[in-house]
C-alpha cells in the first residue's frame, strides 16, 4: 500500500514532505488557514491570500493546485513563484487535469515539478509522464511500487507530446530504392 508520506518523482519512490491543503464540504477555498511547512494550496488560496503566502513561495515553502476545471493561465507570470504546481484528479475517469499538464509545459513553460493528486492510478501513469508530469502522488490504498511500473508500460510512442516532440513516423528513418518512384513505398 502507498504511504501517504511517499510519492514517485523522477521515475524514483521518495519520501514527500509537502500537505496538500484542500477544503472541506462547506469550506471556501479562499478562507483557508494555511498551516506551517510546505503547503500545496487550491488556486482560490493563493489567489484570495497572495500577499501573505507570496513571501512564504519565495521560501520554496508554497505551491499550488489547479482543480480540473481551473485555467492554467490564470497564473501566467508567477509559475516561477512556486516550487510544485499540482493538478487534481478528482476521479479518475476526469481527463481535464492532462490537458492542464500539456499547457502548464508547452503554452506557459512550466519547467519545475509537475505533480498529479487525487485519484491517480497506475494505468494513467504512462499518460501522464507524456503531457508533463514528474511528479505522482497515487492514491493511498495502491501498490505505489507497482504504479512505478506503469511508467515503463510502453516501450514506443506514435504520437508526439511534451516528452517526445516528434511522432514515430518522424523518427524513423526508412531505405526506399531510388528507383522506384511508387509514393507508397517503404511504408
Amino acid at each position: 500500500m502507498n504511504m501517504s508520506n511517499q510519492i514517485i518523482k523522477n521515475r524514483e519512490i521518495v519520501s514527500d514532505d509537502w500537505f496538500v491543503l484542500r477544503a472541506e464540504e462547506g469550506q471556501e477555498a479562499a478562507l483557508l488557514e494555511v498551516p506551517a511547512g510546505k503547503v500545496i494550496v487550491p488556486l482560490a488560496t493563493w489567489l484570495a491570500q497572495h500577499e501573505e503566502l507570496a513571501i512564504r513561495a519565495q521560501t520554496g515553502q508554497i505551491g499550488v493546485w489547479f482543480a480540473s476545471d481551473e485555467r492554467p493561465e490564470t497564473l501566467r507570470g508567477q509559475f516561477g513563484n512556486f516550487a510544485v504546481v499540482a493538478v487534481d484528479f478528482p476521479k479518475f475517469t476526469d481527463g481535464r487535469g492532462m490537458s492542464i499538464a500539456y499547457n502548464l509545459r508547452m503554452r506557459l513553460g512550466y519547467t519545475g515539478e509537475l505533480r498529479a493528486i487525487g485519484d491517480v492510478l497506475r494505468d494513467q501513469l504512462f499518460s501522464m509522464s507524456r503531457v508533463g508530469f514528474n511528479a505522482f502522488a497515487t492514491r493511498p490504498d495502491r501498490s505505489i511500487e507497482d504504479a512505478l511500473k506503469g511508467l515503463s508500460d510502453f516501450s514506443e510512442t506514435y504520437q508526439a507530446s511534451v516528452d517526445q516532440k516528434l511522432p514515430l513516423f518522424r523518427r524513423h528513418q526508412r531505405s526506399v530504392p531510388a528507383e522506384t518512384l511508387d509514393v507508397g513505398a517503404g511504408i
